[in-house]
């Protein structure tokens, strides 16, 4: 059996534990118990996202995670789905800038499919790999970035703006979509060398949380995963960094069919995973983090300026992460007249920082996020394959709280002055084709972005929400 070691319940955690444990091969595996239902999820974290990919072949992270679902040596076509369907469980995957996850929630007597199921395409997919279901899901990816990006109001805008904030040839320029030439570009072969570079057990997380048996999932974990062979190949990927302010503002006007004129931003912030991270998170919160933040009070309620108006937090491990806005005009409101608004709430917040009341709010909202992701063996079994693949330590996701609970008021105030600044943003600006295009649209114009609105949402970014694709078939 693999060897392991079982952690304490820490402050903050809830009294929830996890133990840890690795494979001869190197996959890691994270176990954490939880009898109050019967069920367990199985999350599997792929060390691989769009930031290894190289220019020319965009995309191809997220077309591999596709091709995951397209059968492997014992599982053939749509077999996966239909299995894990047929035992009464739900499944899927995503794609973000630095990871590729599959994930299976299952009654609990069927937890040993669900990790056979993953054990044998991470070991066979190549067996099952061919011309055919290549084409089939390029084609289904082409239509993904169709229907999401390119024909809907606002659906390039996190493209464009994350275009903006990383430059050319930052690992980061690029979202994991990809692009139309890039889709038609990769070849089977690219495909099947992807899969033998990054999908090893050695560059992988296994999570079971639930209604389980340790030592027995222990032994199936060791049973399907123990005989595939780890690879070293793997090129570390590209640095990220960047100076901390980009020194100027960068713009860019966008004249479409949108119902709605909108300003977008994304500010440059501290890399995921540091305190000045969290302060950043908690600003935030309080400048655009619902319907009791400061910039829905001023924007949407006193002047009424716009119908939508939401500032959040897209993290990220690797590079710095980004300051989502994303307010929508109300009526024939001009852009300027938004943009000064915003930039006066940000330069008194800068100032003054926040008050006692909004900071107990915002901690409180970020408790409950938190609370609500470890709340259910899905989102537990996520959040511990994030920690152990981003920060090396699967334990840190059930203390996060506690360190987004200790930020003070001055290190947000800290954080807003030196970063929420004019000189420190990517800008976009949509102008509608036809003046006539505002007006009483304004409102449907904030419920159909999909594009800065979908990986930012509402009321701002989460980790959970960094431009994933859903594997849907």
């Amino acid at each position: 059996m693999p060897m392991g070691h079982t952690a304490t319940a820490e402050a903050g955690s809830g009294g929830l534990t996890a133990t840890e444990h690795r494979l001869a091969n190197g996959l890691r595996v994270v176990l954490s118990e939880d009898h109050l239902t019967p069920v367990a999820a199985v999350c599997l974290w792929y060390d691989v996202g769009s930031r290894h990919e190289v220019e020319g072949r965009t995309g191809l992270a997220h077309l591999f995670e596709h091709l995951m679902f397209q059968g492997s040596k014992q599982v053939h076509g749509n077999g996966h789905f239909e299995l894990v369907q047929g035992a009464g469980g739900s499944l899927n995957g995503t794609t973000s800038f630095e990871r590729t996850n599959y994930f299976e929630t299952m009654p609990a007597h069927q937890l040993e499919l669900a990790l056979w199921l993953e054990a044998d395409r991470m070991g066979s997919l190549l067996a099952a790999l061919d011309d055919e279901s290549m084409e089939n899901q390029r084609d289904v990816v082409k239509n993904e970035r169709r229907q999401r990006y390119d024909n809907v109001p606002y659906g390039t805008a996190f493209e464009k703006l994350t275009a903006l904030a990383y430059p050319e040839g930052h690992p980061y320029h690029h979202t994991p979509i990809g692009s139309m030439a890039d889709l038609d570009a990769a070849t089977l072969e690219d495909a099947r060398a992807f899969f033998r570079t990054y999908y090893a057990p050695n560059n992988a997380v296994l999570s079971v949380v639930g209604d389980i048996d340790p030592e027995q999932t222990l032994a199936w974990v060791e049973k399907y995963f123990g005989s595939i062979p780890g690879h070293d190949g793997k090129p570390a990927p590209r640095d990220g960094g960047l100076p901390e302010v980009i020194g100027e503002q960068l713009r860019e006007v966008v004249v479409a069919e949108v119902p709605a004129r909108a300003l977008m931003a994304a500010y440059r912030l501290p890399e995921d995973g540091t305190r000045a991270c969290d302060a950043a998170d908690l600003a935030l919160t309080v400048l655009g983090g619902g319907e009791s933040s400061r910039l829905h009070n001023r924007l949407v309620r006193r002047d009424r300026t716009a119908v939508a108006a939401g500032f959040g937090l897209l993290r990220l491990a690797g590079a710095p992460s980004l300051g989502w806005l994303d307010v929508k005009t109300s009526g024939g409101v001009e852009v300027p007249v938004i943009e000064a608004a915003v930039d006066e709430e940000l330069a008194r917040f800068a100032a003054e920082g926040p008050t006692a009341e909004e900071m107990e709010r915002a901690q409180a909202q970020l408790e409950r996020e938190w609370l609500d992701r470890l709340g259910t063996v899905a989102g537990r079994a996520d959040e511990l394959c994030r920690f152990a693949v981003l920060f090396g330590d699967p334990q840190l996701a059930l203390t996060a709280v506690d360190r987004v609970l200790g930020i003070t008021a001055d290190e947000v105030r800290e954080v807003a002055a030196a970063r929420l600044r004019p000189d420190n943003r990517a800008v976009l600006v949509y102008e509608p084709v036809e003046n006539g295009a505002n007006g009483a649209n304004g409102a449907n114009g904030a419920n159909s972005a999909t594009g800065t609105a979908e990986a930012a949402g509402a009321a701002g970014a989460t980790e959970d929400s960094d431009e994933e694709e859903g594997a849907e078939k």
